[in-house]
């Protein structure tokens, strides 16, 4: 695909997305999400980690109001359904780490596209908002899902209610996102993590994702037994034996991603 409103990089096993209307803060419009969709399908075959970011000064501002005619003609079900959720869908299905370098402001849709990553990394400079009620509507991709697993149905609610913006570091203090890092060591910081990850046994972490996902909905008894297949997997694993010879002979892991 010829992309138009985002950039993707593949280097060293590190797949880079950037959203790429700097103009619009990074508005999500038909061929973005149509974009990303592709992207993240497309790099998740050779890179063995993605990140999302932002060009310019914002990381995504949400939902284009300008795209796809007036607020009355607007189908937003329809957006949703066929566009929002493939995208949403190829981000948390992702057989490799996803990481939302969060560059910038976060607001509405976008903000929950950034939850939608494995691993949210963001610069001091950047905000969250769940900016849905001020124009008539209920927080969206995805938003009433991740909130209320990862701050808590009270936090969840007055964000939602409220659309107050919540900094970054606040974001980090409810544990909303991973990290909050001073924006002169942002660039570097999430870039080096990419590079952690990409480096990493990547068959475990498909797995890994899979276990913690997965433990919402089971009990104790049915997580274990998960538990123990899903480990059984990653002991079948090169990376396993590699990583238990890096240990016995005193040397970093050399990891293949298999």
């Amino acid at each position: 695909m010829d992309y138009q409103a985002i950039t993707l990089d593949i280097t060293d096993g590190v797949g880079v997305i950037t959203l790429n209307r700097p103009d619009l803060m990074n508005a999500l419009n038909t061929q973005m999400r149509a974009e990303i969709t592709h992207a993240i399908k497309t790099a998740e075959t050779s890179a063995r980690c993605i990140v999302l970011t932002g060009a310019g000064r914002a990381f995504c501002s949400g939902q284009d109001l300008g795209d796809g005619g007036s607020a009355a003609t607007l189908d937003l079900e329809r957006t949703l359904r066929d566009e929002y959720v493939p995208m949403l869908k190829a981000i948390f299905d992702c057989r490799v780490p996803t990481i939302a370098a969060v560059n910038g402001p976060a607001a509405g849709a976008g903000a929950n596209l950034a939850l939608a990553a494995d691993v949210v990394i963001a610069s001091e400079d950047a905000f969250f908002i769940q900016a849905f009620t001020r124009i008539g509507l209920i927080p969206d991709a995805g938003g009433t899902y991740w909130l209320p697993r990862q701050i808590g149905a009270a936090r969840a609610m007055g964000a939602a209610l409220f659309a107050d913006k919540i900094s970054a570091s606040q974001a980090a203090d409810w544990g909303m996102i991973y990290e909050a890092i001073a924006a002169s060591e942002f660039d570097g910081h999430w870039r080096t993590r990419a590079a952690s990850l990409a480096k990493g046994p990547t068959e475990t972490y498909r797995h890994l994702k899979s276990a913690i996902r997965g433990s919402f909905e089971n009990t104790l008894d049915e997580q274990l037994a998960i538990e123990a297949k899903l480990q059984g997997k990653c002991g079948q694993t090169r990376d396993f034996q590699e990583g238990v010879m890096a240990f016995l002979e005193k040397r970093p892991a050399n990891f293949e991603g298999r």
